[in-house]
């Protein structure tokens, strides 16, 4: 098993704040894996973690790629049987929840892919891709993951909706979030749907967070019931308001080289009436931050699949200068 030492960076303290560093001697990483001092930012034409597991995660490869303008015709191809890449140009206001079948990618052009009013709901879904789309004001969730399995949400901009900006919950599985920009807003990504729901969630819910921007939202980056492993590594959260991870009701979390700039609470074993969650955290960048709450990480169960890790301090530059739209 390879190993790496702590990363103990030199950092500018501007303006007399007290800003720290922070690693894990020894931190393991899994076999096969890796930790790199950075790395140049491109766009992924597949997605790591989860969502390359179980088959893999293609959306609408295959079948005709089309372009919607408007919401009509973005029903159309998002509720067909048939394979489609729908190119998104334009800002298209949704009614609700539009709902996105199998074998689906939903991808805006350049910068000008918008959603309003409401969101994407990946419902009874497999093999769907969500990218380089900006969503605002969504009357519910922006986006809304349930009973699916390999959902890829990459490259998007989320702010501003009602309740979460993705949600993932009621057995879903093997999802990969990577490189999004979060901002302005308060829920932001529920993984688990309630406390009540062991019956559908236990063993399923896998899913990586990775190169996602949390900038200066409150909570649930992500909010975790039941899954293990869970896997969050190179993100970068930004003066959040309540508290960054928190894994409840016995789930397994592993939070790794992250960077955490003005966050009092990095992790959380504990939100509302939920039960206590497990939490791992290796290798992670404090600055300005309290220190990540931990607990029973023997528990957590290992990462099942191979990954490069970026070294923690790296992380907020590489993440800053590829998240969000207009990258893919």
């Amino acid at each position: 098993m390879k190993t790496r030492t702590a990363l103990l960076g030199t950092l500018a303290v501007a303006a007399g704040a007290a800003v720290t560093a922070s690693g894990v001697s020894g931190a393991a990483v899994p076999p096969g894996d890796s930790v790199r001092p950075g790395a140049a930012v491109a766009a992924e034409s597949s997605p790591v973690g989860y969502a390359s597991m179980n088959g893999g995660t293609t959306g609408g490869a295959g079948g005709a790629t089309v372009t919607a303008t408007n919401a009509s015709q973005l029903n159309t191809y998002a509720t067909a049987s048939a394979p489609y890449v729908i190119r998104i140009t334009g800002t298209i206001a949704v009614s609700g929840m539009q709902k996105v079948a199998s074998n689906k990618t939903v991808i805006g052009v350049g910068t000008s892919g918008r959603i309003t009013g409401g969101g994407l709901n990946v419902s009874q879904a497999r093999n769907v891709i969500i990218r380089n789309l900006t969503f605002t004001g969504a009357s519910d969730d922006a986006i809304n993951v349930q009973y699916s399995t390999n959902v890829w949400i990459d490259h998007n901009d989320l702010s501003n909706g009602y309740d979460g900006l993705t949600d993932i919950k009621r057995a879903s599985d093997f999802v990969t979030v990577s490189w999004n920009h979060y901002h302005d807003h308060d829920k932001t990504a529920l993984l688990g749907h309630s406390d009540d729901n062991a019956g559908e969630d236990l063993g399923h819910l896998r899913v990586t967070y990775v190169h996602n921007w949390f900038d200066g939202t409150k909570q649930r980056h992500p909010r975790v019931r039941f899954a293990n492993p869970v896997h969050v590594f190179n993100n970068y959260y930004r003066s959040i308001g309540s508290y960054g991870v928190a894994s409840t009701e016995n789930a397994g979390v592993f939070v790794d080289r992250n960077y955490f700039e003005n966050v009092a609470k990095p992790t959380s074993l504990q939100e509302g009436s939920s039960d206590q969650g497990n939490i791992k955290a290796e290798g992670n960048y404090l600055a300005n931050s309290g220190t990540p709450a931990t607990r029973n990480s023997g528990s957590v169960a290992a990462i099942p699949y191979s990954y490069t890790a970026e070294a923690a301090s790296a992380v907020k530059a590489t993440v800053t200068a590829g998240a969000g739209v207009g990258h893919v």
